[in-house]
Parts: C-alpha cells; sequence; structure tokens
C-alpha cells in the first residue's frame, strides 16, 4: 500500500517537472517567434486535474469534439463570453480532460497518462476574437482578451495544458473573418493575416480549411464547390509553405451535393493553367455528439461530429459519459488498448496492441 502511493508521488512530480520544462520552452519559442501574450509570469498549477488512477481506462470511448465560433463579451449560438470560455477550461481540467489535435486522433497518439481524457477543441471561421493582435508600445501581442491570450494565460498556471486545438480557416470572407482580421476590423492589420496563420502552426495548433468565404456548399455546382476548398487551401499554403491539411470544416454543416467533394477534388486557375488538388481524411460536421474512438472499427473521421458549446453543453456531455461508461480514458500504456470487458466498466486487454 505505502509503494503503490510513493509511486504515485513520484509519478505526479515527474509529470509536473516535464510540464514545467514544456512551458518554458513554449515561452521561449513565443519570444524568438515573434508576439507573445500581455499577461504575467507562470505559476504551479494546482493538484486538481492530476492523473487520476482510479478511473477505470476504455480507450474504446467516446471523444468529445468542441465546436466554438466567437470569444466575445456575450454568450449566443455562435459565442461564447471570455470568461465563461475560462470556466470551460478550468472545467475540462479539473474532470480530467487534455487537449489534442484531430491529427493526433488521426494517427492513434493519444498517448496521455493513465486516467485523462482526450478533448478536440475547434474554432471555426477565423475572427479576430478567437486570435488578435495589439500593439503595446510598438511591440506586436498576442491581446490578452482574445480567444488566443485566455488560453496562453491559462496554460501558465496548468503546464500541461498543451497548445493542441484546431483552426478551421477562411481566407477570403469579410475583412472581420479574413485570417483573424483584414483592413483594420478591431485594430487588426492585412499584413497580420499570415504571421498569425503561421504563429499557430509554429506552436501546436493545427490549421483546417473551411471554404474561402463560408459558401454554403449545397447550394452549388461542383465546380464552385471545388473552386471554395481548394482557393482557401492554396491560401493557407501560402501563409504556411507545406502545411498539410488534414481538414475541412463544412459550413452551417452543409454537405455539397456530391459529397465526396468535401474531402477530394481539385481547381485549376483560369489565369494559370495551375491545379490545386485536396485530398484530406476529416470533415468536421456542426453537430452529432461525440466521435468515435479511432480504435472503434465504425470511426469515421469523414463524418466527425461535434458538440456546439451552447449553455452547458460540456459539463452536460461528461456527465453524460461518464454515467454511461462510454468516456475514452487513456490507460498510460501506448503499447495496448484498453477495452472494456463483458459486465465492467473497462479494462486494459494486455497483449492488444495499438
Amino acid at each position: 500500500m505505502y509503494r503503490y502511493i510513493l509511486v504515485l508521488i513520484l509519478l505526479a512530480a515527474t509529470a509536473c517537472k516535464g510540464g514545467l520544462s514544456s512551458a518554458s520552452a513554449a515561452s521561449s519559442n513565443n519570444g524568438a517567434s515573434g508576439p507573445t501574450s500581455t499577461t504575467g509570469a507562470a505559476t504551479p498549477s494546482s493538484a486538481q486535474g492530476a492523473p487520476n488512477p482510479n478511473r477505470v481506462p476504455n480507450e474504446m470511448g467516446r471523444i468529445m469534439v468542441l465546436e466554438y465560433h466567437l470569444i466575445t463579451d456575450h454568450n449566443g449560438d455562435y459565442a461564447r463570453e471570455r470568461g465563461q470560455y475560462r470556466k470551460d477550461l478550468e472545467l475540462l481540467y479539473n474532470r480530467g480532460y487534455r487537449p489534442v489535435n484531430m491529427s493526433d486522433v488521426l494517427d492513434k497518439k493519444l498517448n496521455l497518462p493513465s486516467g485523462l481524457s482526450p478533448v478536440v477543441f475547434v474554432f471555426d471561421d477565423a475572427s479576430p476574437e478567437q486570435f488578435r493582435y495589439i500593439n503595446n508600445n510598438g511591440k506586436l501581442e498576442i491581446d490578452p482578451t482574445s480567444g488566443m491570450g485566455i488560453w496562453l494565460d491559462f496554460r501558465k498556471t496548468h503546464p500541461d495544458w498543451n497548445n493542441k486545438a484546431v483552426y478551421c480557416l477562411l481566407s477570403g470572407a469579410s475583412a472581420g473573418h479574413n485570417f483573424f482580421g483584414d483592413r483594420g476590423v478591431q485594430g487588426q492589420k492585412s499584413n497580420w493575416r499570415f504571421p498569425k496563420v503561421r504563429w499557430l502552426a509554429d506552436n501546436g495548433f493545427e490549421l483546417c480549411d473551411h471554404t474561402l468565404w463560408h459558401a454554403q456548399l449545397s447550394k452549388y455546382p461542383d465546380a464552385f464547390v471545388q473552386e471554395q476548398i481548394a482557393r482557401n487551401a492554396l491560401a493557407i499554403d501560402s501563409a504556411v509553405p507545406g502545411y498539410k491539411i488534414r481538414s475541412m470544416a463544412l459550413p452551417q454543416g452543409l454537405w455539397p451535393k456530391n459529397r465526396a467533394l468535401a474531402s477530394k477534388g481539385s481547381w485549376t486557375n483560369p489565369k494559370t493553367g495551375k491545379t490545386v488538388s485536396y485530398d484530406w481524411p476529416v470533415v468536421f460536421e456542426v453537430a452529432g455528439g461525440p466521435m468515435r474512438s479511432p480504435y472503434d472499427p465504425a470511426f469515421n473521421p469523414g463524418m466527425t461530429p461535434r458538440i456546439q458549446v451552447i449553455g452547458n453543453a460540456i459539463e452536460n456531455m461528461i456527465n453524460k459519459l461518464e454515467s454511461s461508461g462510454n468516456m475514452y480514458i487513456s490507460d498510460g500504456n501506448p503499447a495496448v488498448i484498453a477495452r472494456p470487458a463483458a459486465g465492467t466498466a473497462a479494462t486494459t486487454a494486455a497483449g492488444a496492441k495499438r
């Protein structure tokens, strides 16, 4: 018994040390690569949210994919008030969740400590409310009141909260939704657009296609659909040359008449004759609940459901998953998959290779 407790203490100390090292590295990278948050120095995280060895592993369980839009001064169907957004992060952390990218799910690299669960954040529409710069006495910084500023501030006191989230971008929409702000909207300058996209890619976040200007794809012919998607992918590549996009989000959840074109297609520029092709495995829908585990034979990333963050949607879903025993919970062992056993919540299937 005493030996078991000692092992847990040593593991917690090691995890804390590693998290603090990661946070320090991220801070150094931010300072070297450009704009940073304006918030103060980091402080150690509390014991809340630490890996809980009493949670029974189940890596066949469901994973929440959260859908956000504006991070602003009020709540709404497409808006989350800043304070409530911070509470979302606290709730998830304290209930044992840690952020992962969708590419981590695809690649089955959900190597979290035992007792923790993955959650995928997805931000649609590339608004300045999500990621805004401010000029502070000649120094370009990340606005602490924007979604990214709140995220980075939260991470300072929760160093194992990694920079992982998916940003589904528009590059040709109105000025308020054009790579996080354009032409003076909310003080954002046009020449800040590409640096923001590069900063996301350089700091661990994932980039996603969301069409050129949020077209309702169900209304248009095949050629138009492919142009909307391919031209936006080209713009993202212009900001981050060589970046491999692996997902797109359907504007308003509307599929094109030819559904296959959401995942794969091409467009030829009539002026240059150059053809731009796209081909990715993930298509985000607008709703539908938590997605299946990548180890589930029925996992289908081409129709990835999401949870719209409205009201108490996150807490309600956590409670539902916990009560049903259908939540993805890591076993901390990359060599095996924790599978539910008949008559019990879950057990680790020794020898079941990933």
